[in-house]
């Protein structure tokens, strides 16, 4: 009689053992599915306008989101699947100096502005290769720099030399 509780025991342990792997594979699996289908939405904070090298004709209005914290600017576009149309992301860095960005966990293409403190236009990094870890450094110090989607620049006549402005309720 003893073996038979004995081994009754042992096989409800085993069955509860098994149940509990299983259930925690669920679990996990689920949590890896949510993490890599987690996009970031875009949120409008201000409005960006950019003007040929005269300042006499607007070659685009964009709508932007910030990037001014170290977190904001962690991230940037990071894990975004699409960008909405006329949209961008607008970082403000600590200083004017050469700036460099990359492409990790970036799921599209950008084109990356980068703009001096006079809000001009000084590089472009056009249609920057998704997921890419190189180095996409700015050809002169930049202190902003503009985020927007692939080949954006090409099919607005956006080049260097051209200027910036911009307003957002987070500067005020």
């Amino acid at each position: 009689m003893r073996t038979f509780f004995w081994k009754a025991g042992l096989s409800l342990s085993l069955a509860a053992c098994i149940f509990s792997c299983e259930l925690e594979e669920k679990n996990s699996s689920s949590k890896k599915k949510s993490s890599s289908q987690y996009e970031p939405k875009f949120t409008k904070e201000g409005e960006l306008t950019i003007l040929d090298a005269s300042n006499q004709d607007t070659l685009a209005f964009v709508a932007i989101e910030m990037a001014l914290t170290d977190e904001e600017k962690e991230y940037g576009m990071m894990f975004r699947k699409s960008i909405p149309k006329n949209t961008g992301m607008l970082f403000i860095m600590e200083s004017e100096r050469i700036q460099s960005f990359w492409m990790r966990n970036t799921y599209v293409p950008l084109d990356i502005i980068y703009i001096n403190k006079n809000k001009e236009i000084v590089s472009i990094q056009a249609n920057a290769t998704p997921l890419s870890e190189r180095s996409l450094p700015s050809e002169a110090p930049a202190y902003y720099v503009l985020e927007l989607a692939g080949n954006y620049c090409l099919e607005n006549g956006i080049e260097n030399g051209d200027l910036i402005q911009f307003q957002s309720e987070r500067l005020q």
